[in-house]
């Protein structure tokens, strides 16, 4: 699976550096250069606070008492997408990582990693109605358009997936808990145990649909006004869209980076998507691509130090816990 995602993050670089140079390196840096350090800055912040409506979801899952704070979960929110847009990972990487940066912060490792799939699985089904409201866009504002269709099949494949997902997390987990018994002796020590407490622990945030639902909405919200900074960057650069077409670009666009999970931080397929799309709205494919740029580079300039600052917090974590084990050996 390694040398998958390795080879797909090289083929995607290739691609999308190919986009870029037949387009015009100068006539995408020169859109680039239009939004200026201002603009820039405008647009890393207003997704920061992007993050903390984000974190706020994932603690809503929590079934109370809360084991730790929002702030935990807005932390782990920022190393999750650090991570699956930064680094060369799946997105599973990112997920992975996200649930380990909110158990340092404070949250139990088996709550972390079940409220992680939780809060994935809502953020999932709110990206779906935000597919579904952008492709209903996108028939009105451009009726008879070719690609409607395949996204349009895409997204029932989408529905049926989370459907099929959501129904593991409610009533497949005992057969996975069967295998996980039969599996443990010989392959993984207390598999099983550690399948268990996950499902008891997904099923408590299920039984309790409050929190659920305020996840959904306020990922749904997220999802909204990451179409919304997509529309503030064009302006900053000088360019005119209306929200309508911003939001229907933005929200196929996802969908797509969606099913192309497998290709790390999906290089080449948002830069194709942007200047697919972009286009059935009469924009520019260097401007298309500046803006793609642009979300690459507000993605290093926010994660490169959040994973730095991760490492760092791990590194201590681990110095600590050598130290406290020789201690205990020479207290021997």
């Amino acid at each position: 699976m390694r040398i998958v995602s390795v080879v797909a993050a090289i083929v995607g670089l290739l691609l999308g550096t190919f986009i870029v140079g037949y387009y015009g390196f100068g006539d995408v840096w020169n859109a680039l250069r239009a939004i200026h350090w201002s603009g820039f800055a405008i647009v890393c912040a207003y997704h920061l606070a992007l993050f903390a409506l984000l974190g706020t979801a994932w603690y809503a899952v929590l079934p109370p008492p809360r084991a730790a704070g929002a702030h935990a979960m807005i932390w782990g929110r920022i190393v999750r997408d650090s991570g699956s847009e930064v680094l060369p990972l799946s997105q599973l990487g990112g997920f992975a990582m996200g649930a380990r940066a909110a158990t340092v912060a404070g949250l139990p490792g088996g709550l972390s990693f079940a409220s992680t799939v939780v809060d994935i699985t809502l953020e999932t089904i709110a990206q779906l109605v935000y597919a579904a409201v952008g492709l209903g866009l996108l028939v009105w504002l451009r009726p008879g358009t070719a690609i409607a269709k395949p996204l349009g099949i895409g997204l029932i494949v989408g529905v049926f997936a989370i459907f099929a997902f959501i129904f593991v997390q409610r009533r497949g987990m005992g057969a996975i808990e069967r295998l996980a018994e039969r599996l443990a002796p010989r392959w993984i020590p207390d598999a099983a145990g550690h399948t268990r407490a996950l499902h008891g622990h997904i099923h408590a945030m299920y039984t309790r649909m409050a929190g659920p639902q305020l996840g959904f909405v306020l990922h749904l919200t997220a999802w909204f006004a990451n179409g919304v900074e997509a529309w503030i960057a064009l302006h900053l650069m000088g360019v005119s869209l209306g929200i309508a077409p911003v939001l229907t670009i933005e929200s196929l666009l996802y969908a797509l980076r969606s099913f192309a999970f497998f290709v790390p931080n999906a290089v080449g397929i948002q830069e194709g998507a942007y200047v697919v799309l972009g286009g059935l709205f009469g924009l520019p494919p260097e401007v298309a691509l500046a803006l793609s740029l642009l979300k690459r580079g507000r993605d290093l300039t926010i994660g490169v130090p959040a994973l730095l600052i991760w490492q760092g917090t791990e590194g201590r974590r681990a110095l600590r816990a050598d130290r406290r084990l020789r201690a205990g050996k020479e207290a021997r």
